[in-house]
């Protein structure tokens, strides 16, 4: 069946098939959730543009990844690459932690899986996508040129042949296999960490989590680092400051970090992985609780491997629709 638009309303329709899958892909291009969702925008503004100049000659969803792949490279011609605290900078300890801001424009960014995972009744196909957005990866890729994250994603996230990337980029086969090759040998020595997906479905990572859940809330900073990884990461952008540690961590908590305690977690997912939205106790101290970190969480064989706070809640909490506030009433459903 022909995926060609016949009116105006026909054009609306089928592109919008396609808007979360190129996200996706604008996103692991870009790094950045507020960039891709831009980066789709123009690819429809573009394409409507030109719709009458398309002949037909591919399908509407090669013509729009065309579209978004120009769109993309244009954005990172212009320099833009995000990257996360452990790119930048080396672990610091939390009696010498200097807290460091950076510019937005810095990170990689979180992004919810309903922006960028396109429904499928598939689990081999759904955990795919879902690893291929977790933070780990998409910063992996920022390390690529251009050109070969797009031949990578197109080829290996997305399965695309060759030969049609070959034609969406308007280069040979042999220069898309090359640019493949060397895409993986770079992401290889990248030293990716595993991480698991958010899996309603698998009772010791839902248990795990509510483990986190109820350790937080207590504030009990034993029980919490027994959750962790024995070399576990904090970060919180947009700070540049990371920790390491079980040591480290529990002291940040315990000192700089000792705000949070009082804190309440409404759960959510972000990037494939398990997140929650982190509200601290009013500091006017009056009852409820106020936006303070989206906490994304790197999970790997039954331990807490990454803690990503993203302390920017204006940008974060209304993207992953999270409340404005929680009252005294609010209990986890």
């Amino acid at each position: 069946m022909s995926d060609l638009a016949t009116t105006d309303m026909d054009l609306d329709t089928a592109m919008d098939r396609y808007r979360v899958e190129l996200t996706g892909y604008c996103y692991r291009m870009l790094g950045s959730s507020f960039d891709a969702e831009d980066a789709v925008q123009d690819t429809y503004i573009r394409a409507w543009r030109s719709y009458e100049k398309f002949e037909g000659r591919s399908s509407l969803r090669s013509w729009l990844y065309r579209i978004a792949t120009n769109v993309c490279l244009d954005l990172l011609n212009a320099g833009n690459k995000r990257a996360r605290p452990m790119d930048l900078t080396a672990p610091q300890h939390q009696a010498s932690a200097v807290l460091n801001e950076r510019p937005e424009v810095t990170w990689l960014e979180p992004v919810p899986d309903g922006r960028v995972l396109p429904q499928t009744a598939d689990p081999a196909e759904m955990a795919l996508a879902k690893e291929s957005v977790r933070l780990a990866f998409v910063a992996a890729l920022q390390h690529l040129p251009a050109k070969q994250r797009a031949v990578l994603i197109l080829r290996e996230v997305l399965a695309w042949k060759a030969d049609e990337v070959a034609q969406l980029l308007e280069t040979t086969t042999a220069s898309v296999n090359s640019a493949l090759q060397r895409a993986r040998a770079t992401l290889a020595g990248q030293s990716l960490r595993d991480s698991e997906p958010a899996d309603p479905l698998d009772a010791d990572q839902a248990q795990l989590l509510a483990r986190y859940l109820s350790a937080f809330e207590a504030y009990d900073i034993s029980r919490l680092t027994a959750l962790l990884h024995e070399d576990a990461v904090l970060s919180m952008p947009p700070f540049d400051l990371w920790l390491q540690g079980h040591e480290d961590i529990a002291a940040w908590h315990l000192n700089q970090g000792i705000g949070c305690k009082g804190s309440r977690l409404v759960p959510t997912t972000a990037n494939g992985m398990p997140a929650f939205g982190q509200y601290r106790p009013r500091e006017d101290g009056r009852p409820g609780h106020t936006p303070w970190a989206l906490q994304v969480l790197e999970v790997s064989d039954g331990k807490i491997v990454g803690l990503n706070a993203f302390l920017d809640t204006a940008r974060w909490f209304p993207l992953f629709g999270l409340p404005e506030e929680l009252d005294e009433s609010y209990e986890v459903e």
